[in-house]
């Protein structure tokens, strides 16, 4: 057992991961010495950097910090990683990300937020609304706070709260949020995936019933209203939350849309908050607020208190987030890489902006996924008044023959469809104006999705719009 108190040093491999940079930003703020490698610079690790953590884009093992007393790994780094393969052979503590959350969250209260999609977003609302509150937690999310630019804060200091608080988003790959003791539980979906770690969908929904297991004693989990196997999950008090089916035990109500932001109620047997006000789009992140306002009561906070942390919360980054924002035209960008994000994010867009074009680009990520979901990929992308593919993301993985982005594009029901390089993305944007995209007078919604290095398109993208395209 590692005494997390007493480490000096510490070395990420793959240090820009989302969940890994938390850690690492957790560590820093302990005041130690924290260090490590990724295979390319982005946005992460470029802020890591400006916060003082040295990081290397070379599998070196002449750039490694070699009087780290821990260090941590992705499951996502290759075996042959040569900076690995040096730490398992000279005896130096490694750990898994997840064995080392679950640790550093052992003696913590602590809210885990689970889901194959929805969780992100939820685990920011519920830390935002503990944070805004004054009530306090530690945060680690899968994503980064608009409201503080980061995806990792620690308790609030003087908050209400006299016990340690850690608001933690479980993920489900390589069956990681196995490692937490959860005091309350979210779970927002069990749909299909992950099916190159788990094998089977059974195995996948098997491994939601076992995190609820982890619950402790007189804990509280809280799952959406509908979900399989439902009656399996094991847990003594169990509520049930939904948009807007009473049936549920928590649920929404008089729902509307009121200058871009939507306006509702949430209510239960007991207790009902009205007015509820959020400036972010999307019905489902509605569904997703009413479960973070569900544990903000659960907790004991101040209505008013909580109606105002939602009405300040800003969002996510690259959750529904508004890139432009003109009469003529609206930009999102999302990280939606499951049929079922993107059939709610275009559901959700479309709702918003029913009149306007909506043209979607859409990168896959992993040739697996592509593979085991590319009816829901094709289904869902035909919401869309035209789509734009990019190649397939591989991530971790090797091609798989046969499978490309073409077999996505040929199951689209609609005709304006095409699977396009990013260079010529870029240049295909360049050159067309507004009217060519053949956009009535309503104009034009432009929604990029994806769960890889889509996102480095995005800036590119906004700056030939708001150059090029006549509004």
């Amino acid at each position: 057992m590692i005494d997390y108190k007493n480490i000096k040093r510490i070395y990420f491999l793959g240090i820009g991961g989302i969940g890994m940079s938390a850690l690492a930003r957790y560590f820093k703020s302990m005041g130690v010495l924290v260090s490590g490698y990724d295979k390319i610079e982005t946005v992460f690790t470029k802020q890591l950097e400006e916060e003082g953590i040295v990081i290397h884009y070379e599998d070196n093992v002449e750039f490694i910090d070699k009087e780290a007393s821990l260090v941590v790994y992705t499951p996502a780094i290759p075996e042959a990683n040569k900076e690995l393969n040096y730490f398992l052979q000279n005896n130096y503590k490694l750990l898994k990300r997840s064995d080392v959350l679950g640790a550093i969250t052992n003696s913590s209260y602590n809210i885990c937020i689970a889901g194959t999609h929805g969780k992100t977003t939820t685990s920011t609302m519920v830390a935002h609304i503990l944070r805004h509150s004054d009530y306090g937690c530690n945060a680690f999310l899968g994503g980064i706070s608009v409201n503080y630019n980061s995806n990792f804060w620690h308790q609030v200091p003087g908050g209400s709260s006299k016990k340690n608080v850690s608001v933690v988003e479980a993920d489900e790959y390589d069956r990681s949020f196995l490692k937490l003791s959860p005091d309350v539980a979210i779970i927002s979906s069990m749909d299909p995936d992950h099916l190159d770690i788990y094998g089977t969908v059974e195995q996948m929904e098997q491994a939601f019933i076992d995190f609820s297991a982890r619950i402790k004693t007189g804990g509280l989990l809280l799952s959406k209203y509908g979900l399989k196997r439902t009656e399996e999950l094991e847990v003594h008090e169990h509520q049930t939350y939904h948009l807007n089916n009473k049936n549920a035990n928590i649920y929404g109500s008089n729902i509307q849309m009121i200058n871009g932001s939507y306006q509702f109620d949430v209510v239960m047997q007991y207790w009902s908050i009205t007015d509820i006000v959020l400036k972010m789009g999307g019905l489902h992140n509605i569904e997703n607020m009413i479960a973070a306002i569900s544990v903000a009561r659960y907790l004991g906070i101040d209505n008013n208190k909580i109606r105002n942390a939602v009405a300040a919360f800003k969002g996510v980054k690259r959750r529904f987030e508004y890139i432009v924002q003109r009469d003529k035209l609206i930009m999102v960008d999302d990280y939606a890489h499951h049929p079922e994000e993107l059939r709610a994010l275009l559901l959700g867009a479309k709702n918003l902006f029913p009149n306007k074009k909506c043209v979607v680009i859409f990168q896959p990520h992993l040739y697996s996924r592509t593979r085991d979901f590319v009816d829901g990929f094709a289904e869902s992308l035909s919401l869309a008044d035209e789509v734009i593919l990019l190649p397939i993301y591989p991530a971790r993985e090797l091609p798989i023959k046969n499978i490309s982005s073409e077999i996505i594009l040929n199951k689209i029901k609609n005709k304006n469809k095409c699977v396009m390089l990013k260079e010529n993305l870029l240049k295909y944007i360049t050159s067309y104006s507004i009217s060519s995209f053949g956009v009535n007078k309503d104009g034009l919604l432009l929604i990029t999705a994806g769960a890889g290095d889509i996102d480095a398109l995005v800036e590119p993208i906004k700056n030939i719009i708001n150059k090029k395209i006549e509004i």
